[in-house]
């Protein structure tokens, strides 16, 4: 939409009788055009909002790896399109991840493994669009890379080129480890995720927290390095004990993601819906879920009070519409009251 002064392309297209710096005989003529770009300026809006004075600098690769080597704790959030995506990156996240958990909380399915790449790639694109400085990274879903190296790079050049994103994400410990392997040769970057893996759920018997065993820690501990050595440049703990995720963290090179995994890790993710509240009363949440808001609560209450304002005509009010001179409204009336039957 037109925003400000006619640019001087434009004008320079313009007809002379419709030149906004025309003769004063031409105004009639360019009244119309006027008031045609002065509601368009009223009406317009940018999805991204007012830019910040001061932008954000990109977070990279690098910049994870120095954050890593200073201490300094890692944040990532998950999004599913473009106004979760905006507001995480508006907030400082260091990583926004699109994840497959959208399968349930933007597309209403049963569980993760419904989603499919096409569905993931059109997220990831909208995210995209309103990360411009965290480090963003797309899930791949089940079914998209589990049958050889080769499939999982397809699926992962697929979601870098089209869904815009900077590096992907798949589950899966020592088993993985060519695949992962092979994408990150082919230049993309590739987050692991091990412990409790949903799109794993039925093998592994339901969400159920890992390594809570010396074998299970040992496994973990197993994957970790055999992604490490594949590649990647991180790796999500999910749902592990918190003493065992800090173990692992320590024999690891690259940092360690937690999300149910204790203050241990080299930086936390959650599922912004979870943390957020943007959800009814009831809805079960993972115990290592902190919800720090209560956007469903607050979203209903302006929907329930918008829909009674509606219903008594509160609004909209004189201040939400848009003014017509006198002169004008009463001509507007003479010609209705002219027309036969007025």
């Amino acid at each position: 939409m037109f925003r400000g002064a006619i640019p001087s392309r434009a004008r320079s297209r313009l007809p002379s009788s419709c030149h906004p710096f025309a003769p004063s005989s031409s105004q009639a003529a360019v009244r119309p055009l006027l008031a045609f770009l002065q509601q368009a300026r009223q009406s317009s809006h940018s999805p991204m909002g007012t830019p910040t004075a001061k932008p954000r600098k990109k977070v990279t690769l690098n910049s994870l790896r120095a954050l890593h080597r200073a201490g300094e704790p890692i944040t990532m959030i998950t999004a599913h399109d473009f106004p979760s995506g905006h507001v995480a990156d508006s907030a400082g996240m260091d990583m926004v991840l699109v994840g497959d958990s959208l399968a349930m909380v933007a597309l209403g399915m049963e569980d993760t493994s419904e989603v499919v790449l096409d569905e993931m790639i059109l997220h990831c694109r909208s995210v995209a669009r309103a990360a411009k400085a965290a480090f963003t990274v797309g899930d791949l879903p089940m079914g998209s890379y589990e049958v050889a190296p080769e499939q999982a790079l397809a699926s992962a050049i697929r979601v870098i080129k089209e869904g815009r994103v900077q590096a992907v994400k798949f589950e899966g410990g020592r088993e993985m480890a060519p695949s992962v392997s092979r994408v990150t040769t082919a230049g993309i970057p590739v987050l692991g995720h091990i412990g409790l893996t949903p799109q794993r759920q039925n093998s592994l018997g339901g969400f159920r927290v890992q390594g809570k065993t010396t074998a299970g820690a040992v496994k973990l501990l197993e994957d970790a390095l055999a992604l490490q050595e594949a590649g990647c440049f991180a790796v999500v703990l999910e749902a592990v004990p918190a003493e065992v995720a800090t173990l692992v963290t320590k024999a690891l090179r690259i940092p360690t993601i937690g999300i149910g995994a204790g203050t241990g890790c080299s930086g936390q993710v959650l599922v912004q819906v979870d943390m957020t509240g943007n959800f009814p009363p009831g809805r079960f949440l993972p115990k290592f879920v902190k919800r720090y808001g209560d956007v469903w609560g607050e979203s209903k209450r302006a929907i329930e009070t918008y829909k009674d304002e509606v219903k008594t005509r509160a609004y909209p009010a004189p201040e939400h519409t848009y003014p017509i001179a006198s002169k004008e409204l009463a001509e507007f009336e003479r010609l209705i009251a002219s027309r036969p039957g007025g």
